[in-house]
């Protein structure tokens, strides 16, 4: 029976579920829309691992990531709980050994990421802006009526340079209307705006960063031919996307799962697929112990407390550790 290692990446827009070999190779991914319910979106891809993975598997490691890696770490039983940063950067050095600048750009935020000698040197995230999102792209594709698949074709069919402002939505959408009643081509537009949102990108994440190539490409929004012709034309270089751009923030997790376990020589925490009967209860409230008023996420499974966090000092988490 061979051994897989398991990844989990619970983002805000959808939830990654892959399982890899002991040569890191993709076996199984699957791809959920989170829609507000992490438990939800996890036990969906659970069910759909276990119906889809063959018999002669068996889970011997697992990791989770994205912003609900706490309470899909407690779902599964991870064995490593790991931020994205860590995660994608440990998924691109794996498809890319020689990787030194990541672009990652998701459906809600985007990142960039430096790498050198395979290790974290600098990054910074944006969670704030959506004109350099995935979710941004898809709304002005339905404004123009076209596919969101066929955008980067389109972009890519443009026979005249058209600038699009691109620091804000609503300055992106008045633009692109009053360069419609110019008379400019759809392509032309699409064009614009893919080239906008990488300046807007590289101006928000890149600014006063020395960034050198290998450039890997990933996240949702490296389907999107434009947005690639668009960062090779600001970089001058070719821009590499992986074959499994789209998880490999999941596939991050597997990987460092299957490191620690490997350095530790521990046997993993997986709960198995049981865990799907599981009833698991979130809920909040403000810690009023001192003037931070943390905001603590209370996670009770089957009406026992397994875990809370969000508290800055520990003290809650502590707690939790001498109840279970």
């Amino acid at each position: 029976m061979g051994s897989a290692y398991l990844g989990i990446d619970v983002g805000s827009v959808s939830t990654n579920v892959v399982a890899l070999d002991e040569n890191n190779q993709v076996i199984f991914n699957y791809y959920v829309r989170t829609n507000g319910q992490p438990i939800e979106s996890v036990k969906i891809g659970l069910k759909k691992l276990r119906d889809s993975l063959d018999k002669k598997w068996k889970i011997s490691g697992v990791g989770t990531t994205g912003s609900g890696r706490q309470i899909a770490g407690i779902i599964v039983g991870a064995d490593v709980v790991k931020n994205e940063i860590t995660a994608h950067a440990a998924a691109s050095i794996n498809e890319v050994p020689e990787v030194r600048t990541i672009f990652e750009i998701g459906g809600q935020d985007s990142k960039i990421i430096l790498i050198k000698d395979q290790m974290v040197i600098d990054f910074a995230m944006n969670t704030v802006c959506a004109a350099g999102t995935g979710s941004f792209l898809d709304h002005q594709a339905e404004r123009l009526g076209v596919s969101i698949e066929n955008f980067g074709e389109l972009a890519l069919s443009s026979k005249n340079d058209v600038r699009i402002a691109g620091r804000c939505t609503v300055f992106a959408e008045s633009d692109m209307i009053a360069k419609q009643q110019f008379g400019f081509s759809k392509p032309d537009i699409i064009n614009g705006l893919c080239l906008a949102l990488v300046r807007n990108y590289m101006n928000n994440l890149g600014r006063g960063k020395v960034l050198e190539p290998p450039y890997v490409f990933q996240g949702g929004v490296a389907a999107n031919a434009g947005i690639k012709a668009a960062f090779e034309k600001e970089l001058g270089k070719e821009v590499i996307i992986p074959t499994y751009y789209n998880v490999m923030g999941a596939m991050g997790a597997a990987i460092l799962a299957k490191e620690e376990l490997a350095k530790t020589g521990n046997k993993t925490n997986f709960k198995g697929f049981l865990s799907l009967q599981t009833k698991f209860q979130p809920s909040s409230f403000i810690c009023s112990g001192c003037s931070n008023n943390c905001e603590v996420i209370k996670v009770a499974v089957n009406g026992q407390v397994a875990a809370m966090w969000g508290d800055r000092c520990g003290m809650w988490q502590e707690k939790v550790k001498k109840i279970v």
